[in-house]
This record gives C-alpha cells, sequence and structure tokens, in this order.
C-alpha cells in the first residue's frame, strides 16, 4: 500500500514537472495553488493554474525524532491533527486562512502565528524540500536532519519566496512536543504600558509564548493578552509573579484557546470590523519600538514586533514611512474591497543589494519567467 502511494505521488510529480518543462518552452506563466488560502496575498495570480491538492499525504513521521515530511498538498489541518495524536506540534503556529491550507502554502507563503517571536518561524523548522524548478528539473535539498547544511540553505530559501524559485512537492520539518502547560493573562493597559512591559519582561527568565494587546471601539484604554508556555513550575511562578506585581487575571486556558486561534487566522472581532474602505497593513519593526504615528490604535502581537493597522489607500506611503523611521517595513497584507488594486506595492522596495539577490535567484531557479510572475514585485 505505501509503495502504491508512493508510486502515485511519484506520477504526480513527473506530470508537474512536464507542465512547467511545456510552459518554460512555450513562455505560459504559471500560478501554484493548493487551498487558495492566501489568494489575497502577494501582488499578482496570473497564470494557468498549477494545483498542488492531488500531492497529498505523509511521507514519513518519526515522533521520536521530532522530524515529518509531507507531501506540499497535504491539508495544514491534517498535519496537524497527526502531530497533536503524538503530543506534538508546529510550534510557529501557521495561521489557517480557510479549510483548504496546505503544507506547500504554508511554506511559500513564509507566514507564520502569534507564537512567532518565541518559538521562531517556518523557516527555522524545515529541515528539507524536494521542488521542481523553472527549468521542469527536480531538485532536492537539505534533509531530516538540523546539521546537513553545506553552503546556501536553499531550504529554507523556499520560506516566504511565495513559489517565484520553484513548484514545492514535499517538505521535511522539524516538530516539537506540546508544552506540558499553558495559562494566558489578561492585563487593562494602554499601549505604551503594553510596550513598556512587553520590553521589559523579554529580558527575565519567564516562559513567555504569545502577546496581543489591541483596544476595542469606544475604549479609552486596550487588553494586553499573554501566553505563557512551559514546564509547570516555570508557569506556574510566572502567573503567580504578574498577578501580584501587574494586577494580571488569568484567563480560563479552554476558553481562551478559540481567542487565540482566531487572532492566528485574524478572525478576531477587530479584523473583522476593517470597513470596505481599509487596508489591513501589517508593518514588521523592532520590539523596542515605541508607540508608532499611526492613524488608529493598532493590534499588536510579537512582543511590540508585529503591528497591525487597518488604513484606507491614501495612507499606504505614511504608514510605510512611520516604519522605515521605526527601523521596519510595511506590508499591503489585503486590499479593501473585492478589487486588490494590484497595480498597487503590497511589499516595500528592496535595498539595492538585496534587490540583486532576488533577481540573480529568480534567474538561476525560473530564467523563463514563469513561475507565480510577479507574486512578489511589480517588477520581475
Amino acid at each position: 500500500m505505501q509503495q502504491s502511494r508512493q508510486e502515485d505521488s511519484q506520477a504526480v510529480v513527473a506530470a508537474l514537472a512536464a507542465r512547467v518543462r511545456q510552459a518554460a518552452k512555450t513562455g505560459v506563466p504559471l500560478r501554484i495553488r493548493g487551498g487558495g488560502s492566501k489568494d489575497f496575498y502577494g501582488q499578482s495570480l496570473k497564470g494557468e493554474v498549477l494545483d498542488m491538492t492531488a500531492l497529498s499525504g505523509v511521507v514519513a513521521y518519526e515522533p521520536s525524532e521530532l522530524v515529518v515530511s509531507v507531501l506540499a498538498g497535504t491539508p495544514l489541518a491534517a498535519l496537524e491533527a497527526l502531530l497533536a495524536a503524538q503530543g506534538q506540534c508546529l510550534p510557529f503556529e501557521p495561521p489557517h486562512f480557510n479549510a483548504g491550507s496546505t503544507v506547500g502554502g504554508m511554506v511559500a507563503s513564509g507566514l507564520s502565528g502569534p507564537a512567532r517571536a518565541s518559538a521562531g518561524a517556518v523557516r527555522d523548522f524545515v529541515l528539507g524540500v524536494k521542488l521542481i524548478n523553472g527549468r521542469g528539473e527536480e531538485l532536492t535539498f537539505g534533509g531530516q536532519v538540523m546539521k546537513n547544511v553545506a553552503g546556501y540553505d536553499v531550504s529554507r530559501l523556499m520560506a516566504g519566496s511565495m513559489g517565484t524559485l520553484g513548484v514545492i512537492t514535499e517538505v521535511s520539518l522539524k516538530v516539537l512536543p506540546v508544552a506540558p502547560l499553558e495559562a494566558t493573562l489578561r492585563f487593562d493597559c494602554s499601549q505604551a504600558q503594553a510596550l513598556q512591559w512587553l520590553h521589559g519582561w523579554g529580558g527575565q527568565p519567564l516562559p513567555l509564548n504569545a502577546s496581543c494587546w489591541l483596544q476595542e471601539e469606544g475604549r479609552d484604554t486596550g487588553t494586553l493578552y499573554l501566553r505563557l508556555r512551559g514546564a509547570q513550575a516555570a508557569v506556574e511562578a510566572a502567573c503567580d509573579t504578574l498577578c501580584r506585581s501587574q494586577g494580571a487575571t488569568r484567563e480560563d486556558s479552554g476558553l481562551v484557546a478559540a481567542d487565540w486561534q482566531a487572532c492566528r487566522n485574524q478572525q478576531l472581532p477587530w479584523f473583522q470590523a476593517r470597513s470596505g474602505t481599509q487596508d489591513l497593513w501589517r508593518l514588521s519593526v523592532p520590539q523596542t519600538a515605541p508607540v508608532l504615528d499611526l492613524p488608529e490604535p493598532p493590534l499588536i502581537e510579537w512582543h511590540g514586533g508585529q503591528r497591525w493597522v487597518r488604513a484606507h489607500a491614501s495612507q499606504g506611503e505614511q504608514l510605510r514611512q512611520v516604519a522605515s523611521d521605526a527601523g521596519g517595513h510595511a506590508t499591503l497584507f489585503i486590499a479593501a474591497g473585492a478589487d486588490t488594486e494590484r497595480a498597487r506595492a503590497r511589499f516595500d522596495a528592496l535595498k539595492r543589494p538585496l534587490d540583486r539577490i532576488h533577481r540573480n535567484l529568480k534567474a538561476q531557479f525560473d530564467p523563463a519567467g514563469i513561475l507565480n510572475p510577479h507574486r512578489m514585485s511589480l517588477d520581475y
């Protein structure tokens, strides 16, 4: 049975490679698509759809080795259910924007959830990938152990590449055990106070895992939610200290779990309240950045490092400048309305040396420029 599934997946990969070779020959652009949960993200969706959903299934899973290898079209929910059954997880908490989210899309987008600032990003857990480049060649990079890289780490390069360098067919990931204990504390505080606390806690031996500050409509102050994960003694001690020193309230872990999931998937009421004329921007800044001059109070994650902003199109350049002045960058994550206005730049322009590297990589992996063209840039 295992051999039959392997043969089936090899046949699917061979067919995908043939399709890529034909597209390279004719110059027809291809749009790589799994579950389509991130169609809103990026610069362009041009090209014939290259459907990855048939390439689904677990290739190998060794719970004792904390390694899993899966085909790119595997539903993300199915992988997480498999890991949960063994008391393990993807610690970077990849978002699920719909039920069709896939492992390949998770890696290609490079998006991580609330725990990213403490646990690491998607790329930190990618051990190896198999892919089809723009010539239709099947390539393998990395493996199933952490110390397997000699030279350029192409496996991790795929994280966040948005499918512009290759069609990911298989991914090997490092996984981790679920933490023995989790607790969420709630603090009523201003944005400035939340940032001050988060900056201070970062230098203390606290089992910080995730944080979220937001200010609801009509309120003069906001609410900070702090999630702690780790050994039972460490979590209990941190809860006791923070409840006594900062007057925190401990939330019911069973109830608040759904709120953290909603935060991960951008389904909190704050996100849902975005008007039809507002864009959703993501500002990535140093965690130590102060309160920024923004159109409205943001939703803050990653201990201050990620700030979500709802703003009108005319305020886009202001947001880019604010982020740049703070030492970070801004991304137009979701454009307002049904018209996604792809002519607007979604990502900040790269500095010349980095832009040159991106262009050279694209030329090497996809010389005909057929894989997800312009998904990351208006220029290439």
